[in-house]
């Protein structure tokens, strides 16, 4: 994209300590922008500690600025960002998690990837609902484009918060390169399906229990990994789930994996099951399509419109799941057309798309 070079703001706070969905983006369109030699642009990322030795991507235009403060809540954002914000004479500024420091004073784009806090207040407690409902609809006022990850989502910001659709620009995620495909003499997977991912209560984990547990009973030695911190509201007990439908030593769960470990399992794993009924987009199925892994999710709207024809889409509740893992975890020809249609859907995605849509936005809300 020829423009004239832009000073640009990040808010890399996603990037510190055990990164998700919202990290892995800001890491990937970063090393996207780093291999790119042709931008003319500067950025900063904005930490409130030191990162780690291999963030951000070695590059001259890349810089970081430390302002020292907790990462969690928004007291940082809204009282220590700005300050650093005005200094750094900048053009314009994203914030990449649903809100923005309200006295940024350049232009900025705000990236909501949902408004589950608006659709479903019930999945959260009420301080914290209270808090992103008002920072998230304040942020959406003060940036002039507003950035997200999908059609659905888009509507949805648009009829929740009162944003026009032309301040709405969207820029998915793109995908991890594809393993090569299993040699046809290598051993089969393990009977392992896995669930990567926050433990929300949207994301139906009763269900996907339950579920698992009735395609056991067909499956001998068939296993449940779980990776992913619990965030679900009323909490609930993952271990305690799983022994009462009969499956407790066959459950595993794991709040946390490094990288290496979280690779090794999707290398592992049989199938990926994920069964969210809301969400803005759903990153990691394109990790599993990438690791040969196919995927069984919730028939919505957001799963029609990213993964249609490429992952399993089956109505609520175990049954419907249990049916559709049985096949997945003995039939190989079943497996082996399912991996197929994940690996061709990964050809839709690429993180220079995503890399490319952030800084059209960053474009124009700094010329507009």
């Amino acid at each position: 994209m020829a423009s004239r070079a832009l000073a640009i703001g990040v808010d890399a706070r996603e990037v510190l300590g055990r990164p998700t969905g919202v990290g892995r983006y800001v890491t990937e369109v970063a090393r996207t922008w780093a291999a790119d030699p042709t931008l003319p642009h500067t950025f900063t990322f904005f930490l409130p500690a030191d990162p780690r030795p291999d963030w951000p991507p070695p590059d001259p235009r890349f810089r970081v600025v430390v302002v020292p403060g907790p990462s969690s809540g928004t007291w940082w954002e809204q009282t220590r960002l700005p300050r650093a914000l005005a200094k750094a004479s900048l053009d314009v500024f994203l914030g990449p998690a649903y809100t923005l420091p309200l006295r940024v004073s350049c232009p900025s784009v705000v990236f909501i990837h949902d408004v589950s806090y608006f659709a479903h207040p019930e999945w959260f407690g009420w301080r914290e609902g209270l808090r992103r409902r008002w920072l998230t609809r304040r942020s959406a006022r003060r940036a002039r484009i507003v950035l997200t990850l999908s059609s659905f989502s888009a509507h949805e910001i648009a009829d929740r918060l009162g944003v026009p659709p032309d301040r709405i620009m969207l820029a998915p995620p793109g995908a991890p390169p594809a393993d090569p495909p299993d040699p046809t003499s290598g051993p089969r997977r393990e009977p392992i399906v896995l669930y990567v991912g926050s433990l929300f209560t949207r994301r139906r984990i009763p269900d996907l229990i339950r579920g698992f547990a009735a395609a056991a009973s067909q499956v001998p030695g068939a296993r449940l990994i779980l990776v992913g911190d619990n965030r679900t509201h009323p909490p609930m007990d993952p271990h305690a789930i799983a022994t009462d439908a009969g499956v407790g030593a066959q459950v595993e769960w794991r709040r946390y994996v490094p990288d290496a470990e979280l690779e090794a399992l999707y290398r592992r794993a049989r199938v990926f099951a994920l069964l969210s009924e809301y969400e803005g987009y759903l990153m990691t199925p394109l990790e599993a399509f990438a690791h040969g892994v196919p995927a069984v999710l919730l028939d919505t709207a957001i799963a029609r419109e990213a993964y249609g024809g490429a992952a399993t889409l089956v109505s609520p509740g175990p049954t419907a799941l249990a049916e559709a893992l049985v096949p997945l975890l003995t039939d190989d020809r079943a497996h082996a057309a399912a991996v197929a249609a994940g690996r061709k859907r990964l050809r839709r995605s690429s993180w220079s798309d995503a890399a490319q849509g952030v800084l059209a936005a960053l474009t124009r809300a700094a010329h507009s």
